[in-house]
């Protein structure tokens, strides 16, 4: 399992391992499950009011679980839990594997390769749902590393929910394959694009598991 800085140091609550990122979001909501349970036994409004937020403090753990995982062997890996959306030949010989995350999937993307981050471009834009064909539009990071198999782009893009993408990395860092590589809070998508003559190893419809899912075929 790859080690790093960037993934050494992540943000915990009671004990639960979480993603980077996600106190400004856990935090408040946390705080006021905890007050309004504990104010619940002497006042019926806040018994009433204890329910959905307890329930959201819960929902919010659950997103931003960051679980171990054991990297699998291959040349590229997938970046992302989800289902493979579309998978597009470009005019460039390139093919771009489209992954959409629901809100359900762990959020914290990984590498797909070992190399090293030369660059990480945020680009702003809209917020229509991901699985939409407008969502190329959205707001985005755009990714870049130098690689074994050269130049891999990806591009996390934000959601109709997902108004913050957080990279964890910087450029002219290197990268182990499978390190957590950045957050996409809520809803989104991940876009890699695998090299001319890459075949690709998924289908359409098929669940991927970031750093665990091999994309490309030998």
């Amino acid at each position: 399992m790859p080690h790093s800085s960037s993934s050494a140091h992540r943000d915990s609550l009671a004990g639960v391992r979480l993603a980077r990122g996600a106190s400004p979001w856990l935090l408040p909501t946390v705080a006021t499950a905890a007050v309004s349970l504990t104010r619940a036994r002497r006042s019926g409004r806040w018994a009433a009011l204890a329910v959905p937020t307890t329930a959201l403090a819960a929902g919010m753990l659950w997103f931003f679980r960051d679980p171990e995982r054991e990297i699998a062997p291959g040349r590229v890996i997938s970046p992302a839990d989800g289902v493979v959306q579309s998978i597009m030949p470009w005019k460039d010989g390139r093919t771009r594997v489209a992954i959409f995350m629901s809100p359900l999937n762990v959020h914290v993307n990984r590498a797909p390769l070992a190399g090293t981050v030369t660059s990480v471009e945020h680009i702003p834009g809209g917020f229509v749902p991901a699985f939409n064909k407008e969502s190329e539009n959205n707001e985005r990071v755009v990714w870049h590393f130098d690689t074994e198999l050269g130049d891999i782009e990806m591009v996390q893009i934000a959601g109709a929910v997902a108004r913050r993408i957080v990279p964890y990395l910087t450029a002219d860092t290197k990268v182990e394959q499978g390190e957590r590589i950045g957050l996409i809070r809520f809803g989104s998508r991940v876009d890699i694009y695998l090299p001319e003559g890459v075949e690709v190893a998924v289908e359409v419809g098929q669940k991927t598991t970031a750093g665990v899912t091999r994309l490309d075929r030998d």
